[in-house]
């Protein structure tokens, strides 16, 4: 029994796959949420801390 695999490997790779597009394989969202503290800061936190 024997079989001839040509036929079925040419119509398997005889083509080349689909294009992907770039957008199609990059997903961009920030790496971290937004800290509102992060940017509270007071320059003259330390006269209260230090010196009241």
């Amino acid at each position: 029994m024997a079989v001839d695999h040509t036929g079925v490997r040419s119509a398997r790779f005889a083509r080349l796959p689909e294009r992907i597009r770039l957008e199609d394989t990059v997903e961009e969202r920030p790496a971290a949420a937004p800290d509102p503290a992060r940017w509270a800061y007071d320059a003259d936190e330390w006269l209260v801390r230090y010196c009241a």
